[in-house]
C-alpha cells in the first residue's frame, strides 16, 4: 500500500476497461439526468475509442432520472421505484447517446442473467459482437424487474461482474470521492490518499466508509468489494473522483487520479490458470490440421468446420480438450453443447444455418477462451 507523494510515477495502461458511473454523476441531484457532471467522462471515452481502445458503461442513475416524473408526497414503495427506472432508464439512455460520437446500445442485466449459464454466454456474445461493430455498450442492472434475490444490491459488484463477462482488463469506477483513504477526509483533515493497493485484505477492508451520497447505493465498502472481485481475476481497478475534469485528462495521459488496486496476476494470466488448473474438461474434440494449424500458429478461434469428431457429454460454456490425433492441443470452453456439435461437426457457416435452421455462433471454441499448451 502506497501514500499519496510516494509513488508519483504510477502509470495507468489498459486496452478494454469496464467504467462504473454512480447516480450522483448522471443524477446530481436525484431528480433528472443532467450532462455537466458527464462531459469530461464522454470526451475521454470518444478519445480513448479514437486511439483503438474498447469501453463498456456500467450506468447507476434509472430510479434518480425518472424520479421527477412522478408526484409522490410519500418515500416511494418498490414498485414506484420500479416504475421510476422504467421511466430513468429511457431518459438515462438519451443522455448517454448525446454524448458520444458512436451508437450506443443498452444491456439490462439481473443476477439470474449471470447465475444462467446460457443467459451468460449469450450476454458475453452481445459485448463482444457490439465491441467488434465499434458500439459503445451500457449496462444497468433491470431495476423495473428485478426482486430481491435477483438484485445486484449495487451497481459497483455489478460493474466488476461485467468486467468479468466483457474480458475487460480495467475496472474504473467512477465517484465522488477522490479514491481510498487512510482516514474519512470529511472528519480528519490528515487523512492521505492512498495511490496504490497491491493487496486487498481485512486491513483494506476497515478503511472503508458508509455511503457517501444520498442518491446511490454503494459506499466505499462496495467498491472495494468489487475491486476485490476484478482483483482475483486479474483486472486492476481505479477508483477515482468522476465529478473531476482533471481526472481524465490525467486518465488520458496515463496518470493515476485516485486509488489503483493491482491485481496478483494479468488478466491472460489469471484466465491461463482457471482454464488450465480451475476446470475439469467434460469432453474432447478431435481437430484436423488445418485448424490445428490456424490455433498454433496463427492464434484463431477453433471453427466447427475444423471438427473432425465430439467426444464425451457437456454442455454449452463447459471446458473441452482440443486434441489433434492423440496429443492435446489446448483446453477451451465451447459455444455449442455436444449433441448439437455433433451436428454441424465438419461444416462451415453457410452449412450450419442450413442444418440447424437458424444462425449461431461462428465459433466452435473462441480464440478468447481457450489456452494452448
Amino acid at each position: 500500500m502506497q501514500q499519496q507523494g510516494a509513488n508519483n510515477n504510477v502509470s495507468f495502461r489498459w486496452q478494454r476497461a469496464v467504467i462504473k458511473v454512480g447516480s450522483a454523476l448522471i443524477a446530481p441531484n436525484g431528480e433528472g439526468c443532467k450532462t455537466a457532471c458527464l462531459l469530461a467522462l464522454a470526451q475521454f471515452v470518444n478519445e480513448s475509442r479514437s486511439e483503438g481502445k474498447e469501453i463498456i458503461l456500467v450506468s447507476s442513475g434509472a430510479v434518480a432520472a425518472g424520479r421527477n416524473a412522478f408526484s409522490l408526497t410519500h418515500p416511494p414503495s418498490l414498485s414506484e421505484k420500479q416504475a421510476m427506472a422504467a421511466v430513468g432508464q429511457t431518459r438515462m439512455m438519451a443522455n448517454w447517446a448525446r454524448l458520444f460520437d458512436t451508437p450506443t446500445a443498452q444491456i439490462l442485466l439481473t443476477h439470474g442473467d449471470i447465475r444462467n449459464r446460457d443467459h451468460y454466454l449469450n450476454i458475453k456474445g452481445t459485448i463482444r459482437e457490439l465491441l467488434a461493430h465499434g458500439m459503445l455498450p451500457v449496462v444497468n442492472e433491470n431495476d423495473s424487474v428485478a426482486t430481491d434475490e435477483l438484485k445486484f444490491g449495487d451497481n459497483d459488484n455489478l460493474a466488476a461482474l461485467v468486467a468479468l463477462v466483457a474480458e475487460a482488463d480495467t475496472l474504473l469506477i467512477c465517484t465522488d470521492v477522490d479514491g481510498l483513504y487512510d482516514a474519512d477526509p470529511r472528519t480528519n483533515s490528515n487523512a492521505q490518499l492512498i495511490k496504490r493497493v497491491d493487496k486487498i485484505d481485512q486491513r483494506i477492508m476497515t478503511l472503508a466508509g458508509g455511503a457517501g451520497s444520498v442518491v446511490g447505493t454503494g459506499g466505499m465498502q462496495t467498491k472495494l468489494q468489487a475491486a476485490r472481485k476484478a482483483s482475483h481475476n486479474g483486472i486492476q481497478t481505479l477508483i477515482a473522483n468522476g465529478f473531476r475534469a482533471q481526472t481524465f485528462s490525467q486518465l488520458a495521459q496515463g496518470l493515476v487520479p485516485g486509488t489503483l488496486f493491482t491485481p496478483p496476476l494479468s488478466r491472460s494470466s489469471a484466465k491461463k490458470n482457471w482454464l488450465m488448473h480451475s476446470l475439469r474438461a467434460r469432453g474432447r474434440l478431435v481437430i484436423d490440421q488445418g485448424a490445428a494449424n490456424a490455433l498454433c500458429r496463427n492464434g484463431a478461434s477453433l471453427l466447427p468446420v475444423g471438427v473432425v469428431k465430439v467426444e464425451g457429454e457437456f454442455r454449452a460454456g463447459e471446458a473441452v480438450e482440443i486434441v489433434l490425433e492423440q496429443e492435446t492441443l489446448a483446453i477451451g470452453l465451447c459455444q455449442y453443447d455436444a449433441p448439437t456439435l455433433t451436428q454441424i461437426a465438419g461444416l462451415n457457416s453457410q452449412q450450419i444455418e442450413q442444418q440447424l435452421g437458424y444462425s449461431s455462433y461462428a465459433e466452435a471454441v473462441h480464440r478468447d477462451d481457450l489456452v494452448l499448451f
